[in-house]
């Protein structure tokens, strides 16, 4: 849905990546995790920041880009992004039910701005209600009509690429 909208590829990440949550990155990680050339996501980071939609802070030498909270349709793609994803009444249902959930992440296809059909996203937390998520899974699928698989970790790998939904 969103990539008919969005005719570039490397776009529809960033915009998953910068409007799923209050994620920042920098050019060189944002290529690395994408599996994209450094030129490539370059010249999309400079059209989103040329249209207001992200702000390029220098840190150091490093320039860090982020979703501009103040733009006058943020909320809109932020909503669009989020629906595009499935996940905002879920993540919603999750963290008030499911106990002690400290991080959720996207990754897997949808992770790359990519629709397959399976949402995959793993939670970290401990003492989590594991009959609830697979009631709130199931009931995700008849309302979105995509699957969703579901890892729950207590502890996450440092080398997990995908896009943070929740938590920090």
């Amino acid at each position: 849905m969103l990539d008919s909208l969005v005719t570039s590829k490397t776009r529809v990440k960033l915009l998953l990546k910068f409007f799923a949550h209050s994620n920042s990155g920098y050019l060189r990680s944002l290529a690395k995790e994408f599996d994209e050339s450094t030129n490539s996501v370059r010249v999309e980071l400079n059209r989103l920041t040329d249209a207001g939609l992200l702000l390029a802070e220098d840190e150091g030498k490093t320039k860090v880009y982020r979703a501009n909270h103040s733009h006058p349709f943020f909320s809109e793609i932020k909503g669009m992004v989020s629906k595009f994803l499935g996940l905002d009444e879920l993540m919603e249902k999750i963290v008030k039910r499911m106990g002690n959930v400290e991080k959720a992440i996207i990754v897997g296809d949808y992770a790359q701005g990519v629709d397959s059909g399976t949402i995959d996203l793993i939670l970290v937390g401990q003492d989590l209600d594991l009959e609830y998520l697979d009631f709130i899974v199931n009931k995700t699928f008849e309302k979105i009509n995509r699957k969703v698989r579901v890892q729950v970790l207590e502890i996450l790998p440092s080398d997990t690429a995908g896009i943070l939904v929740y938590g920090k």
